[in-house]
């Protein structure tokens, strides 16, 4: 069984109609019944335009049919595509087997038969797409529309004036080129050429075939009149003439025809180069680009350089539309026109309904632009207002914009894709931090709360019972945990505030030496085992701080040197000036730190992995807060590493005075 005609297949196999958009006055009746077949299957639906050298030239009543097709496909849901090529079944074909198309819909026109007749669209599609389920919707014209296209033919038939005397200044040129042959003795074969050539040449700078036509026909006549014997005569006594006169018709025919073919298909390969070329221009300009007003900036830039158009850009935000930015270029009409009632109904019309509208649209109003949706599939992510003017975009712009503006709302899409990832890790980063808090402080907070407790349930049940050694030492642990727990809870709360911008520092010049003995008061009363100097130059030095938090950071920075060295170990704590910076050193020479750890020692929630750290390592905030505190003062926090073994603890405070702010604070998270 054919894979394809499979049942089971099939219905796994996503539907996909496609519509074949023409100039056509019957298109409507066609694209409508695409449309409900895409319903019906749930299929998506799609409308292919094939962009040959005769969409260039086709008259204005036809070209504005299509655009109504075009604006009638895009209002029944279709997206609409524009390929570009001679052939047209062969395109239709490649689009075919490259989108996965399942259903085409085409019209057949129902005009009477010639015999020996050439295919006609829909029989070559069948032939070259057995495997597509081919719908044909007949087409009745009237034939008021038949006569017509006759006379649109007929007319076409005519060269230009300019193109017929391009003719005759070919056969001309080629046949004083030919006499002059002829008198240095030349063969006839040479003068063919000549002639040959001419053609060529008045296919290359005419349009169209006629004029090409006019010149093969004229070429073999000229040669006969003036080349054969009898010259100046139309008779020929060679018996061999007539047959070379065929041959070089057939010849010239031919050269000029495919040179003529030659010229649209570059036009046709110019136009895609181009329209690639600003494809690519436009993804790497929003590759680049780093937010939403970035992206807007490339696209309408683009957009510019295509249409030479003023524009005004709107972006989707909360369900509507943000204010306009427009976009002009120089000798532009007003910016206020863009803003005026009309035109804001057009764009908002645009926005709700996910279609053209404004100017040369069905419905223009009094809109003097047209509004095309920024969108990605139904979701409609920004408007594009253009200013049309006098003349609207052609078919080959239009497509050109589609495609921008596609590039456009898929580079938004991303960048809100990837904003919202940001935020779903930084969220789920949150969360982590909060369960690894909980477990951290509930696993802190037990030590310390079971020792009080186990301390105060002995003295309780066997106070009469202990030596007062015994009662001074359960004393001493229960007035240490306590501190402890008091030390942590402050940390928490400091940190807290100063995260949340809450804390207001209070601000005073202080003499360093005095904030730092405040602090060795409340150092934990269990480092009698380290030897804590403080060693300060012999002048006052003074600073402005909120003292009470400084000597906070000193308390931290002394308990995480007890906590990480051995007993025994010395602290020594510094104070110096220089320039305009008070310099405050806490310095140990134990273990130190090592260096893949030094980046991270200021975050919260990290405590490190030293082995000499007691019981209550704590939960890796006292450092977080530290620099919170000296950020916030405008100062700065490091860590180095004393020689020859040790850590070194600095932070810096302004001698000046210092002003304070949410950002200051905002710093030091």
């Amino acid at each position: 069984m054919d894979k394809d005609n499979d049942p089971a297949r099939r219905a796994e196999k996503k539907e996909h109609v496609l519509a074949c958009l023409s100039g056509s006055p019957t298109a409507v009746g066609l694209l409508q019944t695409a449309a409900k077949n895409a319903e019906a299957l749930g299929a998506e639906f799609t409308a292919l335009s094939v962009h040959t050298p005769e969409t260039d030239r086709l008259e204005p009543a036809k070209r504005e049919q299509f655009r109504q097709n075009v604006l009638l496909a895009q209002s029944l849901g279709a997206k609409v595509v524009t390929v570009y090529g001679e052939d047209v079944p062969q395109q239709i074909a490649e689009f075919v087997k490259i989108s996965g198309v399942t259903q085409i819909v085409i019209g057949r026109s129902a005009a009477s038969r010639r015999f020996l007749r050439k295919p006609n669209l829909t029989e070559k599609l069948i032939a070259v797409l057995p495997e597509v389920e081919i719908y044909v919707v007949p087409e009745q014209f009237p034939e008021r529309f038949y006569r017509d296209v006759k006379t649109r033919l007929f007319r076409r038939m005519i060269p230009n004036p300019f193109d017929f005397l391009i003719a005759l200044a070919s056969l001309a040129a080629a046949t004083l080129l030919g006499l002059l042959f002829l008198s240095f003795g030349f063969t006839e074969s040479n003068i063919i050429t000549v002639y040959i050539l001419a053609v060529l040449l008045t296919s290359l700078f005419t349009k169209g075939y006629v004029p090409s036509v006019f010149a093969s026909v004229s070429s073999v006549v000229l040669f006969n009149y003036f080349f054969t014997d009898p010259r100046l005569s139309l008779q020929a006594y060679g018996a061999g003439y007539p047959v070379t006169f065929v041959i070089m018709l057939a010849a010239s025919i031919i050269t000029g025809t495919l040179a003529s073919k030659l010229k649209d298909h570059a036009k046709l390969s110019a136009q895609a180069a181009f329209r690639t070329q600003v494809l690519f221009d436009t993804n790497r300009l929003l590759q680049k680009a780093g937010n939403d007003e970035e992206l807007i900036d490339s696209t309408a830039g683009q957009l510019l350089k295509l249409l030479d158009r003023d524009l005004i850009v709107y972006l989707e935000s909360g369900g509507k539309l943000t204010s306009g930015r427009v976009f002009c270029v120089p000798g532009s009409v007003s910016r206020e026109l863009f803003f005026r009632d009309a035109e804001q109904r057009a764009a908002n019309e645009a926005f709700h309904t996910n279609r053209r509208t404004g100017a040369s649209t069905e419905t223009p109003g009094d809109a003097k632009c047209l509004y095309l949706p920024i969108r990605l599939g139904t979701e409609v992510l920004g408007v594009v207002g253009i200013w049309i003017g006098k003349n609207a975009p052609d078919t080959f712009e239009s497509s050109v914009v589609d495609s921008i503006l596609g590039e456009c709302a898929l580079a938004i899409e991303n960048g809100r894709n990837a904003r919202e990832s940001q935020r779903a890790a930084l969220r789920a980063k949150n969360e982590q931090l909060r369960a690894d808090f909980l477990r951290m402080i509930s696993h802190d907070l037990r030590t310390p709360l079971t020792s009080i407790s186990g301390n105060a349930g002995n003295l309780l049940n066997n106070f009469d019972k202990m030596d007062p050694e015994s009662v001074h030492c359960a004393f001493e642990d229960i007035y240490d945990d306590s501190l402890w727990l008091t030390g942590l809870v402050e940390n928490l709360l400091s940190i807290t505030r100063l995260e949340e911008g809450q804390m207001r520092l209070n601000l005073s010049l202080y003499p360093i030496d005095e904030v730092i003995e405040e602090a060795m008061r409340h150092i934990d009363r269990r480092d009698h085992s380290h030897r804590i100097s403080v060693n300060c130059s012999s002048d006052r030095l003074l600073a402005q701080m909120d003292a009470k938090l400084i000597a906070q950071v000193l308390i931290n920075l002394v308990d995480n040197a007890i906590k990480y060295t051995p007993p025994g170990s010395e602290i020594r704590i510094s104070a110096e000036q220089a320039g305009e910076e008070l310099f405050v050193h806490v310095a140990d020479n134990g273990p130190g730190i090592p260096d893949d750890q030094k980046e991270r020692v200021f975050e919260m929630f990290f405590t490190g992995d030293s082995a000499i750290a007691d019981r209550r390592r704590g939960l890796g905030l006292g450092l977080a807060l530290c620099r919170s505190i000296i950020s916030a003062h405008g100062g700065r926090i490091r860590l180095s590493d004393c020689r020859p073994h040790g850590a070194v603890f600095t932070f810096t405070l302004p001698i000046s005075e210092v002003k304070l702010d949410e950002q200051a604070l905002d710093s030091g998270r």
